[in-house]
């Protein structure tokens, strides 16, 4: 059985979860999230910790076991604390600014780039150079700050562009005469 898959989840105070036959809903302060069952997967709530067992002996089972208890452990720990990006501008009058549910990017392009942000995703400019992408589910979070730094990914001469916070850029050297 998968080693993942083995492991309870403990269900934090102040949040709720819900299971039926076919969708699991995880309510709790930062907001609600639903994703729907594996008919491969079996999942019991017993006194506030979840278990995930595979329903027969299949090696998909097994693996779906693993995988659906890694998801539903991310959307406990996003409805309870929230997931968090941070991006860095790097380049001279590179700036970004929040407004409201829109970032607004100048980077180097002639023309601003604007980006919608969609519902239960918030998103600060704490100086003009930092991003920080928040919200409760953890793919939607890494889905926008990947599409906000493939507007001007870091290039590897001087090493201008939209990086993650924790990213290191490798700089290749210039062409010798």
């Amino acid at each position: 059985m998968s080693r993942v898959g083995k492991m309870p989840i403990a269900v934090p105070q102040g949040v709720d979860v819900k299971i039926t036959e076919d969708q699991i809903t995880v309510k709790g302060a930062n907001g609600t999230l639903v994703r729907p069952v594996h008919a491969l997967v079996t999942v019991k709530n017993e006194a506030g910790t979840l278990s995930f067992a595979p329903a027969n002996d299949s090696a998909e089972a097994n693996a779906m076991s693993g995988t659906l208890r890694a998801l539903v452990a991310n959307m406990v720990n996003g409805v309870s604390k929230g997931f968090e990006k941070k991006l860095n501008l790097v380049g001279v009058g590179f700036r970004a600014q929040a407004q409201g549910q829109k970032l607004n990017l100048q980077i180097g392009f002639s023309h601003p780039v604007v980006k919608e942000m969609p519902a239960g995703i918030t998103v600060t400019t704490a100086t003009p150079t930092e991003i920080v992408i928040k919200g409760a589910d953890r793919q939607v979070v890494g889905q926008l700050a990947a599409e906000v730094r493939a507007f001007r990914p870091p290039e590897p001469y001087k090493g201008k562009g939209i990086r993650y916070a924790d990213e290191r850029v490798v700089l290749k050297e210039t062409k010798k005469k």
